[in-house]
């Protein structure tokens, strides 16, 4: 696995939009707020073209305008890392103009974002044997105070730290809109973990405050939405990814953004028949934009749990990851340990 350099004291952080743009509010004075913070830090910022566009479908500007920027920044050594502007709906598009041969020999550069940037972090991952930062967008770093998940993101660029913890509360209904762009996240809801464990069969119960549950292997993962548009396509070599780290097991982190739970349920059916989930040591789900929704008697819970319980693993659900934030920005390609005591949910994230 190929580690790239954390960023400097006083590197630079460069911008791209593969997905979309800050364009538009209240992403545009989030976004012009976050590079006067990372200024304020003493970093130099590289702008790409697109990051202020908005001529695109679902993206920032046309696929291969997109996909030839992130090429272009992703190997150019003006910057240090790069943080995508946003997520959006097409990135998928600009893989086909995105050079994963020449990204993949050029110098490792971290890149960070998540949902539909999981074109980019798994990607990069599977194909290039790269690690990448699954975690905030720019834009959210324009928020007026920090919240903690944005500094341990920080941090983790700056490699001062290699373990992030999971937030007492998380946002169910922000307050950001047009007229509050640099509105801090809305916390209200208090973390509660759920599990299935192999010795239990198709039980998902409450975190037992006295349980303990620890797992490692390498992190792979990202935004299901995304994944399963990627499966079987010419970019999909997560079966040989699997089998390549087969010694250190796969340890997989999953959020959705637009699936309701019946597609969650197909989504893990796929990822699981196209054989992603060979040598898994362990499951951390995060909590779904669709959060507590119920069809026909299927949860989100059960989603996820009916079709993994199978291989004996643990599988720990409502984690701090994706759409409804705090999120815990996670290293994919890492090898990580995670430990879930109680409630309490940490993960270390090792150079290896």
């Amino acid at each position: 696995m190929r580690y790239p350099e954390f960023l400097s004291e006083k590197g630079t952080i460069g911008f791209v939009a593969p997905s979309f743009g800050c364009n538009i509010e209240p992403y545009r004075t989030a976004f012009d707020n976050a590079q006067k913070k990372f200024k304020e830090l003493g970093h130099r910022l590289d702008l790409g073209p697109n990051c202020y566009a908005g001529e695109g479908i679902g993206i920032s500007n046309t696929p291969k305008a997109c996909g030839e920027e992130l090429t272009e920044y992703y190997c150019s050594k003006k910057n240090d890392v790069l943080i995508s502007c946003g997520g959006g709906e097409l990135m998928c598009e600009t893989i086909e103009y995105t050079d994963f041969a020449r990204i993949g020999e050029a110098a490792p550069k971290w890149y960070m974002g998540f949902s539909d940037n999981t074109n980019m972090t798994f990607l990069l991952t599977t194909l290039c044997d790269t690690a990448s930062l699954y975690g905030p967008c720019a834009a959210a770093f324009g928020m007026e105070p920090w919240h903690e998940s944005l500094w341990d993101a920080y941090r983790l660029l700056r490699g001062q730290q290699d373990t992030v913890r999971g937030y007492e509360l998380w946002e169910k209904e922000g307050k950001k809109d047009e007229e509050h762009p640099l509105a801090p996240y809305y916390v209200t809801e208090k973390r509660r973990l759920r599990v299935c464990l192999p010795q239990e069969g198709v039980q998902v119960k409450d975190a037992e405050p006295s349980s303990q549950i620890h797992m490692e292997g390498r992190l792979l993962g990202g935004c299901m939405d995304c994944l399963v548009n990627l499966l079987g396509t010419k970019y999909d070599r997560t079966a040989e990814f699997a089998e390549r780290y087969k010694d250190d097991g796969i340890l997989w982190f999953l959020e959705s953004c637009d699936l309701n739970v019946m597609a969650i349920r197909r989504a893990v059916w796929q990822m699981k028949n196209a054989g992603w989930f060979s040598h898994v040591k362990g499951f951390l789900i995060g909590r779904p934009l669709v959060h507590g929704q119920e069809l026909m008697g299927l949860d989100q819970y059960h989603a996820v749990c009916d079709l993994l319980a199978e291989y004996m693993v643990p599988i720990v659900m409502d984690a701090d990851f994706g759409h409804l934030p705090p999120m815990m920005p996670v290293i994919c390609g890492s090898y990580a340990a995670a430990d879930i005591t109680g409630n309490d949910i940490a993960v270390r994230m090792l150079r290896r």
